[in-house]
């Protein structure tokens, strides 16, 4: 015994894999998810259970992500018994499967954002990337549903050779649909993004996309980050000062506390089967 109080560690943003199922074949996809069924998710009351151990352990951001989280039936039962335990339920989908039924659906269920993926500005590329004929016509139409219903939204976009070029018109793009918030995912080789590496952006590229990024706080009413993508904070102070700012929680939020990588210390993963990891890229 020390004589000291021990800190219960508490996470700040939990990512649940609530299906590894999926309606589209996305070739950058960590799980290389497929329609299935998979053996082993979790029924509903394991899935509950779930739900009240993370409010045992604090009262976290949780993402109900996938796969595709629409392709749950109780999907909603899930957010509901969240948002009744106190916790923040968000949910990550690919936008394809939005109607008003559904967005009123996640209102009623409490969910507080939904982040879609969109990696082109126009379906040509969005579509490939997605492997699926009409995805970004869906997606789109998806967001419009979200914002005509009044539920915030983010675009989340993965970052590649193919689209780095395109990422100010993704962006443009994702103000004049509504959204709030514009995140970018580095290209993490895993799953099917193994068959990918080479799309793996450069490491000058690599600077060049988070300078323009931190560059584009102040043109921009959306709010940005970059995910998988550590040295974006080094890049944000370092500008900062080159302005003589000071990188504060009143003047950066969350970006000013946030020191690199959050796996295994304020953020985990929860696997289709229920495995708790740091980080989703570990599979």
């Amino acid at each position: 015994m020390t004589g000291k109080s021990e800190e219960k560690w508490q996470p700040r943003l939990v990512a649940w894999e609530v299906t590894r199922s999926c309606n589209l074949n996305c070739v950058h996809c960590r799980a290389a998810s497929e329609r299935g069924p998979y053996e082993g998710e979790l029924d509903t009351s394991k899935c509950m259970d779930i739900l009240v151990e993370i409010r045992q352990v604090g009262t976290p951001i949780v993402i109900l992500t996938g796969g595709e989280p629409l392709m749950r039936q109780d999907i909603f039962a899930l957010a509901q018994k969240g948002t009744e335990l106190g916790l923040r339920m968000v949910l990550a989908t690919n936008g394809t499967l939005l109607n008003p039924e559904t967005v009123a659906a996640m209102k009623e269920s409490g969910i507080q954002r939904v982040s879609i993926s969109l990696d082109a500005a126009d379906a040509g590329g969005h579509d490939r990337f997605r492997q699926v004929t009409g995805a970004f016509d869906r997606a789109v139409e998806g967001a419009g549903f979200l914002k005509e219903g009044g539920l915030e939204f983010q675009i989340n976009t993965t970052v590649t050779r193919h689209n780095k070029d395109d990422l100010p018109g993704i962006m443009k793009m994702a103000a004049g649909l509504g959204a709030v918030a514009h995140h970018l995912f580095l290209l993490v080789p895993t799953g099917r993004a193994r068959e990918m590496a080479n799309q793996e952006i450069e490491a000058g590229e690599y600077e060049s996309v988070l300078k323009w990024l931190c560059s584009m706080r102040e043109q921009t009413p959306l709010h940005l980050k970059a995910t998988c993508a550590p040295h974006y904070y080094r890049i944000l102070r370092q500008e900062a000062r080159s302005r003589g700012q000071e990188v504060t929680y009143a003047t950066h939020g969350l970006d000013a506390v946030t020191r690199g990588c959050l796996g295994g210390t304020s953020f985990c993963f929860i696997s289709h089967d229920g495995i708790v990891q740091p980080c989703g890229y570990l599979d």
